[in-house]
């Protein structure tokens, strides 16, 4: 058994930590931003495979407690990188730190990435070179107040990078984040999901991905653990192919999305249309104050609204916050409407009252998501 650590977008502990039972991981324990966990390479495969959740499967290959920049280095020395790949690998070390008395993370990193040289260099006569842009094998390590732990990253680009996504634009939301909303929202397929803000189409398409079963993680994408020697390449055939016999064909999936945008309709069509789920979705161009119900039967309403960081001043805000609520209920009653925002004023502004208030990170940005359930007339 290997020891892994899945990092997640604070807030998605739970649902990450569900993902992984799955697929057959032991031993889980939550952590702030992730969940530790232990399986096999079958898990680990059937990890980077299935989850919607997950930024980065990490492998655990090193612990040890430190005093001095020095600990961390002979740690890092005294770890046999080259059982797990050769020196023709491009590296990246990446440090993370809470409560570490050491000063400078820049020295930690350079003294990890001088150990795994060295190492190499003494155990085979060459060394690695450094890719800080696309590294064949990314090194991360995580330092706390008394130890250092040293994980190989099994993901290689994050996962939430599905290769779907091709045009963005303004603050585009990461797609497991968007896969956590739906989740957290309580959308199932067969529900009406409709997006009236949706950007580049990011919830459309982690929702027509989820209704027709479509495995986030086989579209192609390269892995870091097909980088590794132990790399078990007939297993991951056969895990990939399980995933794409179980495709449901493409078919609509009562997803709906707008935007106020022509050039942002036309980037979620383009995305749509590159993942091969276009027929899945329907699509407008129009205000969301205009916007009507798209289905006869209510379903949800999910937004990422503009916020501080997109939109320059708060009075702009203010003054859209109350006509979005009366567009909503002139149109939504019926409808459970959620609003993902950094603004904390937006329920006062709206004068609604949330019936949830979930706080989530996009980023390093606290936000919340608030849910109202929307009658005709007041609904305080």
């Amino acid at each position: 058994m290997e020891e892994f650590f899945a990092t997640c977008p604070r807030g998605l502990e739970t649902l990450l930590e569900e993902e992984l039972a799955a697929v057959g991981a032991n031993a889980l324990r939550k952590r702030a931003g992730g969940v530790c966990f232990e399986g096999g390479w079958q898990t680990c495969y059937t990890a980077n495979l299935y989850s919607r959740i997950a930024t980065r499967i990490l492998w655990r290959v090193a612990r040890g407690r430190y005093a001095k920049e020095d600990d961390i280095y002979r740690l890092a020395y005294d770890t046999p990188w080259n059982r797990f790949f050769g020196p023709e690998r491009t590296i990246r070390v990446n440090v993370t730190a809470i409560g570490s008395p050491l000063k400078s993370l820049e020295f930690i990193t350079l003294r990890i990435k001088d150990a795994v040289c060295d190492r190499f260099r003494a155990d085979t006569g060459e060394r690695p070179s450094v890719d800080t842009r696309e590294p064949d094998i990314r090194l991360h390590a995580f330092i706390d107040a008394e130890q250092c732990t040293l994980y190989i990253d099994t993901s290689g680009t994050p996962l939430h990078r599905r290769g779907l996504r091709q045009k963005t634009v303004d603050a585009p939301l990461n797609e497991n984040l968007a896969a956590g909303i739906l989740r957290l929202i309580g959308w199932r397929p067969g529900i009406p999901l409709f997006d009236p803000m949706c950007g580049s189409g990011t919830f459309l398409l982690e929702a027509a991905q989820m209704a027709l079963d479509f495995a986030p993680g086989a579209g192609g994408r390269p892995f870091g653990f097909q980088r590794l020697k132990n790399f078990r390449l007939e297993l991951w055939k056969e895990l990939l192919d399980t995933a794409q016999d179980a495709e449901k064909p493409v078919q609509f999936a009562q997803i709906y999305g707008s935007d106020i945008s022509p050039a942002a309709s036309r980037a979620t069509l383009a995305n749509l249309d590159r993942a091969g789920l276009l027929p899945a979705a329907a699509l407008k161009t129009e205000d969301i104050l205009d916007a009507a119900p798209p289905s006869e039967t209510p379903g949800i309403l999910i937004a990422n609204p503009p916020y501080g960081e997109r939109l320059s001043k708060h009075d702009e805000l203010a003054g859209f916050y109350p006509h979005l609520a009366s567009a909503f209920k002139r149109h939504f009653a019926g409808w459970e409407c959620w609003l993902l925002t950094s603004d904390l004023r937006l329920p006062k502004l709206m004068r609604l009252t949330p019936f949830r208030k979930i706080p989530l990170f996009n980023g390093g940005l606290e936000c919340r998501l608030f849910g109202f359930k929307m009658v005709a007339g007041s609904n305080r």
